[in-house]
């Protein structure tokens, strides 16, 4: 693995890292009567951008939104699309 593919499966890592804190944030959230929230929309923006792995593992980690069919059946999409865009980049780079 070269430079850049090795920075690239870094910041994957460190997107999912935030994608999966910001679950917790908005669960802890969501327990407060009034509390700002984080919106759904972007919550799917994280997984878009490659927080789709950290999104899904909050997801059940914090029973968190499991109850909504958008996103059982989003995200796990949304992992395929962010591994294609990885394999793409990698072959790229």
């Amino acid at each position: 693995m070269n430079n850049q593919t090795l920075g690239l499966l870094a910041f994957f890592a460190i997107v999912n890292a935030v994608a999966f804190v910001i679950m917790l944030w908005d669960k802890i959230q969501s327990r407060k009567q009034g509390a700002e929230r984080i919106s759904e929309g972007m919550l799917f923006f994280m997984a878009t951008i490659f927080g789709s792995v950290g999104v899904l593992a909050g997801m059940f980690a914090f029973r968190h939104k499991t109850q909504k069919w958008y996103f059982l059946l989003g995200i796990p999409m949304l992992i395929l699309e962010n591994c294609a865009l990885l394999y793409l980049l990698s072959e790229k780079l």
